[in-house]
């Protein structure tokens, strides 16, 4: 961990908060993510040992807490006052990075893996059908992939493998496609009218699906165009 050796609060902030995966983590916990596999599943990138070792380092800094499960096997993580304060710094980071470096999604940004991760817990469950809906995705292009969506009012999954349940709706997009529509740089109607999205099924749901999925949560900032930020990073 990096140590700056000054008085000032944001280099001490900073060398608690600014190590490499550290945000990520944070944001995940911040988001109600408390068992190292679901963790795991928003940082998909990071190795088992280095998300460890991550974890074991914010316990000792006194922003994170381990408890035994609720479910009864293994333990949960769970954030402190002090890590739950990070709340707003992660917020305000991450409209930062919408506005200023998030102005094109690239073929090296697009990770279906944690796009379904993250839709999964972005879903207006008031608005889906008193029953369940089953959504299978089929991910085209430079990433292709295969993916369940399991929708109900008391609960939203994911699944990697057959769910052994038959799809509803049969959607199939492009894959950068997607993500930036996910991010609010692309609309369903655009995606649509230019064969990028693609969705099957009863016409009634077909319609409704759309509206079932909240975004990201900074897919509603704006961002800087010819932000010198962006292009810097290209």
């Amino acid at each position: 961990m990096p140590i700056y050796r000054q008085f000032c609060p944001v280099a001490k902030a900073a060398e608690i908060f600014a190590e490499r995966w550290t945000p990520l983590i944070l944001r995940e916990l911040l988001m109600g993510s408390h068992r190292f596999s679901e963790i795991e599943a928003g940082v998909p990138r990071i190795s088992k040992s280095l998300l460890t070792q991550r974890l074991r380092f914010l316990e000792r800094a006194g922003l994170v807490e381990r408890r035994p499960s609720a479910h009864g096997h293994g333990a949960e993580y769970h954030l402190t006052q002090a890590g739950q304060e990070l709340y707003d710094v992660v917020e305000q980071l991450g409209i930062w990075g919408q506005r200023w470096a998030n102005l094109e999604i690239g073929p090296d940004d697009i990770d279906p893996n944690l796009l379904m991760w993250d839709m999964r817990r972005r879903i207006h469950r008031e608005q889906l059908p008193d029953h369940r809906v089953v959504v299978q995705f089929d991910f085209t292009g430079s990433r292709e992939g295969r993916y369940w969506l399991i929708l109900e009012r008391h609960d939203v999954s994911v699944c990697l493998d057959y769910p052994g349940y038959d799809p509803d709706l049969f959607v199939t997009a492009d894959t950068l496609s997607f993500h930036q529509i996910w991010m609010g740089q692309l609309s369903f109607a655009q995606a649509l009218r230019h064969d990028h999205l693609r969705i099957n099924g009863p016409r009634e749901l077909a319609h409704a699906f759309p509206s079932w999925l909240a975004l990201n949560m900074f897919a509603h900032i704006e961002p800087v165009r010819d932000s010198p930020v962006s292009l810097a990073s290209r």
